[in-house]
Order: C-alpha cells, then sequence, then structure tokens
C-alpha cells in the first residue's frame, strides 16, 4: 500500500519545503555524522518529558506559572561548569521570587543544552567590510570572520550533541547535590540591583521568601535536602531538522515517538508556515512544543496551525509564544485569543517580550528593559480582560553581567553596550536584569491576584 500524503514519519518533514536549512558541501560527511547521532544515547527520558507536558497544561489552567529562558545561541565556549552554575542559578533564583508572587507551582525551562542553532534573516552578513555567509550558530559554523570557518560543518552537529550532554549532565548533578538551596541569601548576589527605587520591596521579598523556607523547616513537615531539589527541564529550537530527526526515537510502550534531545522544542516565527518542513516533523513528534507568532500572524492562520500541530486537542501539547512587540498586544493579541477560544482550542499562551523589541545602535543589536517589561504587562492584562491567561514567560537571558540589554536598576546605557557586549546573535537581559524582570513580575501578579479577590468579596456581599 502507497504512503498517504498526511502519513507522518520522522523524515516525512523532507517532503516539505524546509527553510533555514544549511547547505553542506559533503553529503557524506552529514550522512555520517547523522548516523553517528542516531545511535548515540537519548539526552531526555519520554517519562520527563510526558511531566512536562501535564506541568504545562497545569500552567494553561491556572496552576502553574512557566519560566523559559536562557540563551539566544548557546555556545560551545559556554560548556564551562562556571557558566553553566551562573545560568541555573538566576533561573533558579527568578523561579523562587515568581513563586512567591504567582503563590503557585513555577515550572523552569531553561534554552540551554541544545540551543546551538539560530534563524538568521538573510543568508549574507558583513563583517568588517566583507561579505561573508550569516553565522548560524556553532552547531552550524563558527563565528570567525574567515570564509572557512563560516561554511557549515556536519561534524558540528556531533559537537552540539556532545555538548548538550555534558551541560545537561552537570545541571542534573548541580539540582541532585543541592545546587537549587537558596536558604543563603548571599547567593542571590542582589548588590547590582540595590540602586533601585524599588529595592526596599525586593529585599522585603527576599526576607519572606526564607521566612517561609525556615518556617517549612521548623514545622516539620519539609525536610531541608527537599528544599534543595526542584525539577528542571530543557528547550530548544527545533530548527535544524536532520539533527532533530536523527535524535527521534519510538517508545514502545507509549507507542509514540520523541525528540529525545529536549524535553520540550518550538518553532520560530520564521519557520512556522503551515504546509513548511518544520510544522510537518514537529506534528509527529511527542513533546510539548512552542510556536513562535509575531504581528504577522492572523487568527485563522493561527488556528489553522494548532489544529494541524495538536488534531486530538491535547492539553499541554502546544504553547503559543507570542513576540508582539511594546505596543502591539493591546491591538493584536485580542484577534489571535478570541479565535481561539472560538476554536475550542487547548493552548497555554506565553510571551516572549525580546523579539518584537530589538533595535539597532551603533551597530549592535539591543533591547530596553523598560520595553521588554512593557510587552510583558499589556500582554498579561489583555489575557486578563479577554479571560483568558497568560501562564508564562520566556527571556532571552545570562546569568552573566554581560553589557547587551539597556536599563534596568544597573543603569546599562547606549554607551555602555561596548562594555561587554557578548553575544554571537540576540541581546540578553543579565543577570541583574532578569532577577529585577521576576520581582516586577511579582508585582504584577500580586496586583492581579489582589483584585481578583477583592472582587470575589464583593460579589459574595452584593449576593
Amino acid at each position: 500500500m502507497s504512503r498517504g500524503v498526511d502519513e507522518w514519519s520522522p523524515g516525512s518533514w523532507r517532503r516539505r519545503p524546509a527553510l533555514q536549512q544549511p547547505e553542506y558541501a559533503d553529503p557524506r560527511a552529514l550522512a555520517e555524522a547523522l548516523k553517528e547521532l542516531r545511535g548515540d544515547p537519548p539526552l531526555v527520558f519520554s517519562g520527563e518529558i510526558e511531566r512536562l507536558k501535564e506541568r504545562i497544561a497545569q500552567a494553561g489552567m491556572g496552576k502553574g506559572f512557566i519560566l523559559q529562558g536562557g540563551y539566544c545561541a548557546e555556545r560551545f565556549a559556554d560548556c564551562r561548569a562556571e557558566v553553566i552554575a551562573n545560568q541555573l542559578r538566576v533561573l533558579l533564583q527568578m523561579s523562587v521570587i515568581l513563586t512567591h508572587g504567582a503563590r503557585q507551582p513555577v515550572i523552569r525551562i531553561g534554552r540551554i543544552a541544545g540551543q546551538y542553532a539560530k534563524p538568521r534573516s538573510s543568508p549574507v552578513e558583513e563583517v568588517k567590510g566583507k561579505e561573508l555567509p550569516s553565522y548560524r550558530g556553532d552547531s552550524v559554523n563558527a563565528i570567525s570572520a574567515e570564509e572557512g570557518a563560516r561554511r557549515p560543518d556536519p561534524r558540528r552537529l556531533v559537537q552540539a550533541y556532545e555538548r548538550a550532554a555534558l551541560t545537561l549532565n552537570y545541571i542534573r548533578a548541580m539540582i541532585d547535590g543541592g545546587f537549587a538551596d537558596l536558604h543563603d541569601p548571599y547567593k542571590w548576589n542582589l548588590r547590582a540591583i540595590e540602586r533601585s527605587r524599588e529595592w526596599p520591596e525586593y529585599r522585603e521579598t527576599v526576607e519572606q521568601i526564607l521566612d517561609a523556607i525556615h518556617f517549612m523547616e521548623s514545622f516539620g513537615g519539609v525536610q531541608p535536602e527537599r528544599l534543595g531539589r526542584v525539577e528542571f527541564y530543557i528547550s530548544h529550537e527545533g530548527l535544524l531538522l536532520p539533527y532533530e530527526e536523527a535524535l527521534t526515537r519510538r517508545d514502545p510502550e507509549l507507542r509514540r515517538y520523541y525528540n529525545v534531545g529536549a524535553h520540550m522544542l518550538w518553532i520560530g516565527n520564521r519557520t512556522r508556515g503551515l504546509d513548511g518542513a518544520h510544522v510537518e516533523y514537529f506534528r509527529g513528534i511527542g513533546n510539548p512544543i512552542g510556536v513562535k507568532v509575531d504581528a504577522g500572524c492572523g487568527g485563522e492562520e493561527l488556528v489553522a496551525l494548532v489544529r494541524r500541530l495538536n488534531p486530538g486537542n491535547e492539553a499541554g501539547r502546544v504553547c503559543v509564544i507570542t513576540r508582539l512587540g511594546r505596543g502591539r498586544a493591546t491591538d493584536v493579541l485580542p484577534g489571535l485569543v478570541r479565535a481561539v477560544q472560538r476554536a475550542g482550542l487547548l493552548v497555554t499562551w506565553c510571551c516572549d517580550p525580546m523579539h518584537g523589541n530589538t533595535r539597532v545602535v551603533g551597530g549592535r543589536k539591543t533591547r530596553a528593559f523598560g520595553d521588554i517589561l512593557a510587552e510583558v504587562r499589556e500582554t498579561f492584562l489583555t489575557h486578563v480582560r479577554l479571560g483568558s491567561r497568560l501562564a508564562g514567560v520566556h527571556f532571552e537571558l545570562t546569568g552573566e553581567d554581560v553589557t547587551e540589554c539597556t536599563g534596568g536598576a544597573v543603569g546599562v546605557t547606549r554607551a555602555d553596550l561596548s562594555r561587554n557586549y557578548q553575544s554571537y546573535c540576540d541581546p540578553r537581559l543579565n543577570s541583574a536584569q532578569s532577577l529585577e524582570m521576576a520581582f516586577l513580575l511579582t508585582k504584577l501578579l500580586r496586583e492581579h491576584t489582589a483584585r481578583g479577590q477583592k472582587g470575589r468579596v464583593g460579589e459574595g456581599v452584593s449576593g
């Protein structure tokens, strides 16, 4: 019997137009690299993937909040103990702050251990006065301004897997070893945001968190070692389809294919075409998946896309991650939300406030802290007004003291951008800006909770 057009397999994406794929000069070398990857052990397990899907479904119902953050383009050079520890630390601290503010569990998803590829708007770029093939991430080519270094190398796919395995192994070891224990306030490293006008409130929040931890210990119901154990998941953009296909395995018990290179993957805004190869690949894997949408995506298009990716309307399966830009959520988001509501589709809504707020200053990409915060606020309040729910946020951030985004309590200015700009692609929030963002999100969540409780009390009295 011939294969139907809609029959899926890990390689059925090859029948569709595949955007943002590097052109390798040596097909045989690519085949050898992919064969090696197909024989490598999984980085994650199907049980973990299913557990994350349950957590995402709960967040979509208001029983949790998603914090997804990490590298713009992960670098092989960042596979070092100190860098990984700093990245994990800032994500854990943000999650604790948000848990305190949201009064509900926070699902921690890192853009780490696999975020080695990036889509580019142009196949070429100008570097030091000469035109070169664009840098597409360490899993494709090198950042060096040389023609040979920019040539796609299939061995880098194997290196990406190896770096991801090393990074994930260290993350798991740190968490199992108690790295997530945040009892000691000096581990928080809040000195950089003490200049903020909101500092007294931030300090009070940390003290309340530590008091709560100490209370639970003294109460006797929670052992100290359990406070250092958390769930942590990894994710990356599923951009390089040959690599993703090579890491796709069928679970014989669950009778379903999973991408075992990450717990969650997402489709970028540039590759979300309904008839494209990325949507074709993603529709067949069992992982929870994200799809980035900008202001150019209409309601009908989004509904068709979600139906294609999640024909069974499975809760926790699809996160719609809006990236609209400051000032556009109020106008654009209602059409998307109402279309999904009318169609009766189960999606979990998240906000990526980074990509819609990118600008170029002095030849460098940057983002303003105030713009990022404003988009989160506008998105949150728009969901509330529509009877929907913003269930998570998606940041590009780092645990390092970089100067890539302007503003925040640390007062990074345009003139500071050249001081410690390390990103190979897009600008990230530094550690201080990330923590400040978590405090401000906490304030937003608290304000809404207080208004909601006041409204419920009023309704009860009048009734």
